[in-house]
């Protein structure tokens, strides 16, 4: 099984910038489609964007288009979310997930999804 720990969520202001981080360990970690979406409560879980398991695709949710970045490290076990020009309605918890399966592009249902990490929590004041 393939575990996930992400982290990096906090409170910021309007215009900030924070940076996530996605490390997964285990079986073929080094292989698998990531991906970051994020919930508020009442809400279904929301895509945010998506890194193929070679990082050489990419995808975005249109609401967050040219202010973040995904990315994953040369070993492919960790995914990075690097977060620019925050905004209000970027307020949620925000999930890493993970698949062995790999389509092109990137899957954004997240029922396509095998594993999950715990959540991190996003905040961003005015």
């Amino acid at each position: 099984q393939v575990q996930l720990v992400d982290s990096g969520g906090g409170l910021v202001q309007a215009g900030g910038s924070l940076r996530l981080s996605c490390t997964a360990s285990g079986r073929a970690s080094d292989s698998l489609t990531m991906a970051w979406f994020r919930q508020t409560p009442g809400k279904e879980r929301e895509f945010v964007a998506a890194v193929s398991w070679t990082g050489a695709r990419t995808d975005y949710a249109d609401s967050v288009e040219d202010r973040f970045t995904i990315s994953r490290d040369g070993a492919k076990a960790t995914a990075y979310l690097q977060m620019n020009s925050l905004k209000a309605e970027d307020t949620a918890v925000y999930f890493c997930a993970a698949d062995r399966i790999r389509p092109i592009p990137p899957s954004r249902r997240p029922r396509d999804y095998d594993y999950w990490g715990q959540g991190t929590q996003v905040t961003i004041s005015s």
